[in-house]
């Protein structure tokens, strides 16, 4: 009985709000309906993604030098000695 009088004050407008009962008796938890789950990944060229990219187009022991929101910098060597690649700050790495 005393458990319906505390349920029933409960007023109307708290939608978020909920009471359980436990062993640990009674406690309100708050409901957050404003998740939308795990926030997006990020987009663009990370620098995991331009080294490899840098790898694959020939650039060995590759290091990134730069990061722009337009573009990042990534520097290793060739036979011809120390090269430079440019690739757009952009979902898989285009060679600019």
């Amino acid at each position: 009985m005393a458990a319906a009088a505390v349920v029933s004050s409960v007023p109307a407008g708290a939608q978020d709000l909920e009471l359980r009962i436990g062993p640990d008796g009674v406690r309100p938890v708050i409901r957050d309906n404003d998740r939308r789950g795990p926030p997006p990944p990020r987009r663009g060229c990370d620098e995991r993604q331009a080294r490899a990219a840098a790898r694959e187009a020939g650039l060995r022991d590759p290091e990134v030098v730069r990061v722009t929101p337009g573009r990042v910098i990534v520097e290793g060597y060739t036979r011809r000695g120390l090269e430079r690649i440019t690739f757009a700050n952009e979902r898989g790495c285009p060679e600019i």
